[in-house]
């Protein structure tokens, strides 16, 4: 993307808020009595000016987006945390990772496993750089975020079975990077909500996680609440985007009540990990995500619970979109930071 390009977004995005609002449509975008964030409401109307009807989703157009969209509004890297290359030994793939390595260390606070958003589709360690980084310098944690392998290329369970892996490396080696023996946190947005609490069900009696942190999750393939209805053409993960994503993501005729589809249809929750859990406003996984808060607390489960009214999903790769989704990632990473540090 052309450095001309970048600046004439963030030149448009710099205006007032009543000038954003004016330049898309006019009217604030209010549902369910919240109020979209102009700066997304501006996205969201240019992205549907763009829009061709009946077009269908091209994969590799999708992929290319999201990264553009990462680089245009991702935000850099925070300073004070180095960041190493490794790879991770899978069932039979070296998962790759990125290693975040906060230069002041708590040696209480407990080693994070991320996984980024995309629908197990899109996205890449890009996605999540700054929001990793955030967490390791606030938590003074090593944080490790993993790029699984994406559909259709490798079809579910294989995405999955990469973050497992991740999983299971961390806690066998936390305490080389300083971070407490045999102990680990796992996390995500989205997709990476999915897999983080598939994990903290899979592991619960045996190597449990400390946390787990639950950003967006889609954590229920079988939804049908008023929020999959309501902003089923919300800016960016439309209801168009979420069928393309499972046909891309599952083979023909899935289980989408198997647990490591949907977690939430998982019947029994208690003994899992202390859960922090976010979601957006103007998000079609918005009652899911607050559905399995309400369960895991009701399970016994140590949770907390947010939700961004005015950000719509996705908005953790897209901190320099607007400040209130800088913001929200700075509370989540200084409350995700408490909680690792509060973990041993």
């Amino acid at each position: 993307m052309s450095w001309l390009r970048k600046a004439l977004v963030h030149l448009a995005l710099s205006r007032s808020n009543e000038a954003l609002v004016k330049a898309s449509g006019g009217e604030p975008r209010t549902v369910r009595g919240m109020t979209l964030d102009p700066h997304f409401q501006f996205l969201e109307a240019q992205a549907r000016a763009r829009a061709v009807p009946g077009q269908e989703i091209n994969l590799e157009q999708f992929r290319a987006a999201t990264e553009a969209g990462s680089e245009l509004f991702g935000g850099k890297p925070v300073s004070g945390v180095r960041i190493e290359k490794l790879y991770v030994t899978g069932r039979s793939h070296s998962v790759p990772t990125r290693l975040y390595l906060p230069t002041v260390r708590n040696n209480t606070a407990a080693m994070l496993v991320y996984f980024h958003f995309g629908g197990g589709v899109v996205g890449s360690l890009e996605t999540a750089n700054r929001f990793c980084s955030m967490i390791a310098k606030e938590a003074g944690a090593p944080v490790l975020s993993v790029e699984y392998r994406l559909a259709p290329e490798y079809k579910f369970p294989v995405g999955l079975e990469d973050c497992i892996a991740a999983y299971q490396w961390a806690v066998d080696n936390a305490a080389r990077y300083g971070a407490p023996v045999g102990k680990a946190a796992v996390g995500g947005d989205s997709m990476g909500g999915n897999f983080s609490a598939v994990i903290a069900q899979q592991f619960r009696k045996t190597k449990p996680p400390v946390l787990q942190l639950l950003i967006y999750p889609g954590v229920d393939f079988t939804s049908e609440t008023p929020s999959m209805h309501d902003f089923a053409d919300a800016w960016p993960l439309t209801a168009e985007v979420i069928d393309f994503f499972m046909k891309q993501y599952l083979s023909s005729n899935p289980d989408f009540n198997d647990p490591r589809i949907s977690p939430n249809r998982t019947q029994d929750l208690r003994g899992l990990a202390p859960a922090l859990v976010y979601t957006a406003g103007f998000d079609m996984l918005q009652d899911q995500g607050a559905a399995y808060a309400d369960r895991l607390r009701d399970a016994g489960v140590k949770t907390t619970y947010h939700c961004f009214e005015s950000l719509p999903h996705g908005f953790v790769a897209f901190p320099k979109a607007a400040p209130a989704a800088e913001a929200a990632i700075r509370r989540i990473a200084s409350e995700t930071a408490a909680a690792l540090q509060g973990s041993h």
